[in-house]
């Protein structure tokens, strides 16, 4: 049997990496909608790879169970790749907490059960995380370890009713997470990562920049060093670098791919009182 690649969510970031990734492997493309992943896999089958598709809804712990123990049925799990995920422009804020921060967690605990000896995996989060506000110790700790069936109910979360702020919490807190469960893959010889992409050109980006908070988003990819939003290949490429034999010595690390556009606002024009 192949060695598997699960890629949870097939969209064009995870399908990316899938390319750099997946030759030689057996790639499972797991999506909440059937079309998308089949969709996916056809693409990937056209251009060489053995692929195969899944059902997933990673806001169910069942779920994404089911489609753990299918991976570690098909071979074993060499790479995990975690890009399912829905933004502020799409869903409201409980439902980015249940996908975005309760998905993830239980995504990284159901694999780091079945992920195999040498295997890898990669969290896509988002620049938005790194925008937010430090946090306490205590919350920073309750967002890392706090059990994913519990992480609903932790008091950081209690009232938040803004979706960008949900979306925000949310991605800072599957860095947080990413941080704690590499110590429990790396028990199995595994590894886990995260990259927090900035503005890169799909369709999810592609509704942020139409969305209500359009204007900000284009401003920000003026005013950023870079100048323009990035590709999903750009983010493929440090993602096979997490997942490949080069990244071995990187664990529980965040990996910031963004053009610049946290520094711009941070301490460029993109900062208050800027240009």
């Amino acid at each position: 049997m192949a060695d598997v690649v699960v890629v949870i969510g097939a969209g064009l970031i995870g399908q990316a990496i899938a390319r750099r990734v997946g030759a030689g492997r057996h790639v499972l493309l797991a999506d909440l909608r059937a079309a998308n992943a089949a969709a996916a896999a056809e693409a990937l089958r056209d251009a060489g790879f053995g692929a195969g598709t899944a059902a997933v809804d990673v806001a169910s712990r069942e779920s994404v169970r089911d489609l753990a123990r299918d991976a570690a049925g098909r071979g074993a799990v060499a790479a995990v790749v975690h890009a399912a995920g829905v933004s502020p422009s799409q869903a409201p804020p409980d439902a980015i907490l249940r996908v975005d921060l309760y998905g993830t967690a239980v995504v990284l605990e159901e694999f780091g059960d079945v992920v195999a000896p040498g295997g890898a995996g990669v969290v896509i989060a988002s620049q938005s995380g790194h925008r937010l506000g430090a946090l306490s110790a205590e919350d920073d700790c309750a967002l890392a370890t706090t059990p994913a069936d519990d992480l609903l109910d932790v008091p950081l979360l209690d009232g938040v009713d803004d979706p960008l702020r949900a979306y925000q919490l949310a991605k800072r807190a599957n860095v947080l997470r990413v941080q704690a469960e590499a110590v429990r893959w790396a028990a199995r010889g595994a590894r886990l990562n995260a990259i927090s992409p900035g503005i890169v050109i799909t369709p999810l980006a592609r509704d942020e920049l139409s969305g209500p908070r359009g204007e900000g988003y284009r401003r920000m990819l003026e005013l950023s060093p870079a100048g323009r939003a990035g590709t999903p290949d750009e983010i493929a490429t440090v993602g096979a670098l997490l997942l490949g034999p080069d990244g071995a010595f990187i664990h529980g690390s965040d990996v910031l791919v963004d053009g610049g556009v946290t520094a711009s606002w941070f301490y460029g024009p993109l900062a208050p009182g800027g240009a």
